[in-house]
């Protein structure tokens, strides 16, 4: 994260005694990315984090990636996937997957168990209800609307307040604000879209006295079940600029302009091989001859899926899209607005839309709970066929 936060109880320097009230010493842990050489905090710990009693290999839910083939654009109805009880972590359906990023969907209605996933930072949105993330870091409330980024390696649960509807970006690697929104020293600057004011962290530490603590491990080689001596939940204190965070896609301000802006003015985050934007309600293009909704455009280097997740998306109107469609508009195709779209926007002065977009520079794979709840007419809509 660009700027630094204090939690809790740390000592005055830095890799220093630090004791607890008995007198023993605190256990000290680094929690840094790329080695030594980016962003860090330091975590003081009751007991040992490093102490486990037992490991053992852990089969997660399998799911089957396919290649999008024939190529063609595709629908998704996230709400058709609405299942059974379901936990934040192990309940989700992968829909969209490459090499750089896993796409899911989940109701969960009922708490994850202990998870760490080693592998790259998680992006959250909730699309319906609230969920609380609870982490070696302390607690962080996400309600609908909101992203919440947990970095790679941090060990926490998600629990939900009754059901919530999220969609989950797992990365290969790291997730955060567009270099261009920061100065060399981390600073949001004053073109980003939103600032330091908008994101929130977790504000006090969350303690348990549990032993022989169960904690999921997601890693390059597969999953672990770790059993640790003590809760990890032990944290007095921490200090440093990575954290589990949060920010609110109504928060975001949206880059206008006299004609239709690109895609890039609605970036929210970068990740490996991947952005993800937000579409929110906002004034349009105010040229008198501008047209509103996008012009037909083929990103030769990207796949383009959009998760409509609220108001009414000009562009799509007619093709069957509905609250927690997923379209996705892959390299190698012309894609663009719907038959009737164009006329209808023109004149128009603002957009009541909300949509979180997700553009990866390698080719998504449809997995099999995608092809469970896929609009298989959708791809003919432009020709004048109804959607089914």
């Amino acid at each position: 994260m660009p700027y630094y936060r204090s939690v809790g109880e740390v000592p005055p320097k830095r890799h220093t005694q630090f004791r607890r009230p008995d007198g023993g010493l605190y256990a000290e842990e680094l929690m840094g990315q790329e080695g030594f050489s980016s962003d860090s905090s330091l975590l003081y710990h009751r007991h040992l984090p490093t102490a486990i009693v037992a490991a053992e290999e852990f089969d997660p839910p399998a799911h089957i990636r396919s290649p999008n083939r024939p190529l063609k654009p595709r629908h998704l109805r996230t709400h058709k996937l609405d299942a059974g009880p379901a936990d934040a972590v192990l309940g989700r359906q992968p829909l969209l997957a490459n090499d750089d990023v896993r796409i899911s969907y989940v109701v969960a209605d009922r708490p994850s168990p202990l998870y760490r996933n080693a592998i790259g930072d998680e992006c959250l949105y909730v699309e319906a209800g609230a969920l609380t993330v609870e982490s070696t870091f302390g607690v962080l409330r996400l309600e609908a609307g909101d992203y919440g980024i947990v970095p790679t390696s941090v060990v926490h649960r998600l629990v939900p307040d009754g059901a919530a509807r999220v969609l989950t970006m797992e990365a290969t690697g790291h997730i955060g604000p567009p270099k261009r929104y920061l100065s060399v020293r981390g600073q949001f600057l004053e073109h980003a879209p939103y600032c330091e004011r908008d994101v929130r962290g977790p504000s006090e530490p969350l303690q348990s006295d549990d032993e022989n603590v169960e904690v999921l491990v997601q890693h390059r080689r597969g999953w672990t079940r770790h059993v640790y001596a003590h809760h990890p939940f032990d944290v007095v204190g921490w200090d440093g600029c990575l954290y589990p965070w949060a920010f609110s896609i109504h928060d975001f301000e949206p880059i206008t302009g006299r004609v239709h802006q690109p895609p890039p003015v609605h970036q929210t985050f970068q990740g490996p091989n991947f952005v993800v934007c937000s579409f929110v309600p906002r004034k349009v293009d105010y040229h008198p001859l501008a047209v509103p909704v996008p012009y037909n455009h083929h990103n030769v280097d990207s796949d383009e899926m959009m998760f409509y997740t609220g108001g009414n998306y000009e562009a799509r109107r007619g093709s069957g899209i509905e609250q927690g469609s997923i379209s996705l508009h892959p390299s190698g195709f012309t894609h663009g607005p719907q038959p009737g779209a164009v006329e209808r926007a023109l004149g128009l002065e603002a957009f009541d839309e909300l949509a979180v977009m997700v553009d990866t520079f390698r080719p998504l794979d449809l997995c099999d709970a995608a092809l469970a709840c896929e609009d298989s007419g959708y791809a003919w809509t432009w020709a004048g066929r109804p959607a089914t």
